[in-house]
């Protein structure tokens, strides 16, 4: 089953900004720091720290972040630190609607990441071409 949600990006304050709104709305809050995980080796040691990937849900909302994780080509600034968080229940669910949101989208590699299997998963993300960005994730191939 399909669910968007948003998704926000943070430039090394996610931990602190998502225990604000936890402390704010309530619900259970989950912070996973990139030292942690086992795509750790993927990313240079200073940004071990980092969350990776934060979910703060409710009864009623359901809100994801991670600390900017791109290179110092691709600065955080306003409009480029929010996407739709697109999630499904496996790859086969996901890639049609992936496949049809790339095209014509930017395929930058600091934007664009194919819709593949990884250690935690399915994950993909890119810009479309109304510059609107995307996250998908899916637990299953």
């Amino acid at each position: 089953m399909l669910r968007t949600s948003p998704f926000l990006l943070f430039d090394g304050n996610c931990a602190e900004a998502m225990s604000f709104y936890h402390q704010c709305l309530g619900g259970a809050l989950t912070l996973s720091k990139t030292g942690d995980t086992p795509i750790k080796d993927q990313f240079p040691e200073q940004k071990h720290e980092r969350i990776i990937y934060a979910q703060l849900k409710g009864d009623t909302f359901d809100i994801s972040a991670a600390d900017w994780m791109a290179s110092p080509v691709f600065e955080p600034q306003q409009g480029n630190t929010t996407a739709i968080y697109l999630t499904g229940s496996s790859y086969k669910e996901l890639k049609p609607i992936f496949d049809s949101l790339a095209d014509g989208a930017d395929k930058n590699e600091q934007t664009f990441m194919e819709l593949r299997e990884v250690p935690f998963g399915v994950y993909g993300q890119l810009t479309d071409k109304y510059n609107v960005s995307w996250v998908f994730r899916a637990e299953a191939s």
